[in-house]
């Protein structure tokens, strides 16, 4: 009998603690400290075990310069900047991330993104685009209102829009409404959407491409901003407006210049010439306040440029961007036939694209973006090769960072300069007050990269985006590999691999 008892003691005493384990770890979870609740509610966001940690480097990219210290990053925000390489304030927080050469800058701010959802998904979907934009070192993205469908021209379509991207996205994503003709005229649909949390509103002064985002002319622009002006919010113009007079093109379709010919840089500086008169109202004490003008993806850097400047300096409330396609390419090496170079504006001469690295140069380019516009392969007719009828859009997202710095530094831009396109001034711009640079109470979005290592952008190479074959930087030889990506704290990309969760944050205007 005594050796019966001691047999069955040891596993009753096993199965009393199992039943005090089932009826208090409630309990006890529930007096975890802080720190262990947020890592344990964040740990599918993160490829980090923990949410208090420092990141050193020689190289860290913050307001003051180019620093080598120490950056201290608790949940999701950074708490100090400790200057000085491998040193740390008071904190007890053991936890170190050693980059040693490795360059620690602000996540790039892409404002100018198509991401497609709903609606056309399989030319790219928010997973896609924002797993590709955390490989790229991009930590926040401004989606624009078409291509999708239905196009973000009301409340409602915004709402479609946020439901598409819930639990999709790896990196905050915030939003452009239309302006388009049916609510230009209409104040009550157009303050829904801005009530609603867009950042701003896009138009078209020509031809869009898509059927539910037709073009808009200076009229409905001046409507469009004279809501703004209340908002304070900008409107970005797609500034090509189709000339009558220019002549019809007959030559090969396969031929990039045939092409180039159709959209000159006349189209640019007719819409831009009527757009600097409407901003002379946007001055202080003016009509239109409070509204901003922003002319995107400006491929011409001649005369176009020269009405911005003047626009400028007059004090009208005016900027500017640019693409690193353009930057990038001219169009006497696009080859016949390839069509993945296609967009609107179209790349131009070789010595256009060097008047526009001097205009950046100088400053009078505020900021880049990607225009990333993907497709499916057969809208490319990449067999046909016809520029004519092919679709027009870069698929560029994943690449900003490295095309940028490769071709950058040909002409001396500086990390600081490099920051500054990217993070600081897009942050400026889109109205983004917590981020744009590595500073104490910032969000804690970094990108870690090494701009001496240089990598083939092939097959081998891993991509994230839908159609990879379509982007017209496959085949080249960049430098820039990224290493790290931090969005608000967490490690949402290291080594070609993802956090487990999409953790990313839709951000709404308030």
């Amino acid at each position: 009998m005594d050796s019966l008892v001691w047999r069955v003691l040891p596993l009753l005493a096993l199965l009393v603690s199992f039943i005090v384990f089932f009826f208090m770890k409630d309990s006890y979870t529930s007096q975890l400290s802080p720190l262990i609740k947020f890592a344990a509610k964040d740990d599918e966001c993160s490829l980090l075990p923990y949410a208090h940690y420092w990141i050193s480097s020689k190289r860290i990219v913050t307001p003051q310069g180019v620093i080598s210290g120490s950056v201290e990053i608790n949940e999701g925000k950074i708490i100090s900047i400790v200057e000085g390489y491998g040193k740390k304030g008071d904190s007890k927080q053991e936890q170190v991330i050693d980059y040693g050469d490795a360059v620690v800058m602000p996540g790039l701010i892409d404002v100018h993104v198509h991401f497609d959802e709903p609606g056309r998904t399989e030319w790219e979907g928010f997973l896609t685009g924002t797993r590709a934009a955390a490989a790229g070192g991009v930590t926040t993205v401004v989606d624009m209102p078409l291509n999708n469908n239905p196009s973000t021209v009301s409340k409602e379509t915004l709402e479609l829009k946020l439901e598409a991207a819930e639990d999709k996205i790896y990196v905050d994503v915030g939003f452009w409404g239309g302006l388009v003709p049916e609510n230009a005229h209409n104040t009550s649909i157009l303050e829904g959407l801005l009530s609603a949390g867009v950042l701003g509103l896009k138009s078209f002064m020509c031809p869009s491409g898509i059927n539910d985002f037709p073009m808009t002319t200076i009229d409905h622009i001046k409507e469009g901003l004279s809501v703004l002006a209340k908002y304070r919010r900008p409107l970005l113009v797609h500034s090509e407006i189709q000339l009558d007079s220019e002549p019809i093109h007959n030559g090969n379709p396969r031929a990039y210049s045939t092409y180039l010919n159709t959209r000159p840089p006349s189209w640019e500086q007719a819409a831009i010439k009527q757009l600097v008169e409407v901003t002379k109202d946007t001055i202080i004490d003016g009509p239109l306040e409070g509204a901003h003008v922003h002319v995107v993806h400006l491929s011409d850097s001649s005369a176009s440029l020269d009405l911005i400047k003047e626009a400028k300096s007059r004090g009208d409330s005016i900027t500017v961007e640019t693409c690193p396609h353009y930057l990038a390419f001219s169009s006497e090496e696009i080859p016949n036939g390839d069509t993945r170079f296609k967009c609107s504006p179209p790349i131009r001469e070789a010595f256009n694209k060097e008047k526009l690295w001097e205009a950046i140069l100088e400053g009078h380019i505020d900021l880049l973006s990607s225009d990333h516009s993907p497709t499916v392969p057969e809208l490319k007719l990449l067999d046909e090769g016809d520029f004519l009828r092919a679709w027009g859009g870069i698929s560029s997202l994943q690449f900003n960072l490295p095309v940028t710095w490769s071709y950058g530094k040909k002409y001396g831009v500086t990390l600081e300069q490099l920051s500054l396109l990217w993070s600081k001034k897009p942050a400026t711009f889109a109205g983004l007050k917590s981020k744009g640079s590595i500073a104490a109470g910032k969000h804690a979005d970094i990108v870690v990269w090494q701009p001496e290592v240089e990598f083939d952008l092939n097959h081998d190479y891993p991509v994230f985006l839908k159609h990879p074959s379509l982007s017209a930087y496959m085949g080249r030889r960049f430098s820039g590999k990224v290493l790290d990506t931090f969005v608000r704290g967490n490690l949402v990309f290291r080594d070609g691999k993802h956090a487990p969760s999409a953790c990313g944050a839709p951000i709404l205007a308030k």
